[in-house]
């Protein structure tokens, strides 16, 4: 952002102001993309918030979930417009999914983050479909604690989140619906 602000002043400076325009477009792309605005999460105990910005395009049951068996699984398509990093569906600490025993099906073409509520429930986190060939990175480590809704990925200008909740976990979102990062509860998970 520093580079086009800097190019806007050398083509005003230097240049016909009609130059200015390419610095200045480029400069409302970078806000856009790399901005990541504060959010107030809500306070609701065993929720599941939304990791992303975006539109609900599928919730559907899968046999084999990432970590668990039969799971719930929620396709978030992500808004191009939307922030730049990625917020914890719930409470939790980070796991190794390379720890995982070899009778439990992981799909390694994509990035993913488990997280393990403290009540043993097993939330994952999955990126698909990157631009530019660019996967989402996280900053979190393994056996780090982290909140719902805190940040814990950079997108990377990724298309799809897809995140998997335990089989006795409500889904509170249907198709279509327009969900904010950190905001919106997509599911809650069971109380015990």
């Amino acid at each position: 952002m520093v580079a086009a602000v800097l190019g806007m002043w050398l083509a005003f400076r230097f240049l016909n102001p009609l130059f200015v325009l390419v610095p200045v477009l480029l400069l409302g792309l970078f806000w856009m993309i790399f901005r990541d605005p504060r959010r107030q999460i809500p306070a609701i105990p065993l929720a599941v918030v939304s990791p992303v910005d975006g539109r609900i395009t599928a919730v559907d049951l899968v046999d084999r979930g990432v970590v668990q068996g039969e799971a719930h699984r929620i396709f978030i398509s992500i808004d191009v417009l939307g922030t730049y990093t990625a917020r914890c569906p719930v409470e939790g600490v980070i796991k190794d999914l390379n720890t995982l025993a070899a009778d439990k099906v992981v799909d390694y073409r994509t990035s993913a983050l488990w997280v393990q509520t403290d009540e043993g429930d097993d939330v994952v986190l999955q990126f698909h479909g990157y631009r530019l060939n660019l996967a989402p990175v996280a900053f979190v480590r393994y056996g780090e604690r982290i909140g719902q809704g805190q940040r814990c990925a950079y997108l990377r200008l990724t298309r799809v989140a897809e995140v998997h909740l335990p089989i006795n976990a409500r889904v509170l979102v249907e198709p279509g619906q327009r969900v904010t990062a950190g905001l919106d509860v997509i599911g809650k998970l069971p109380s015990s």
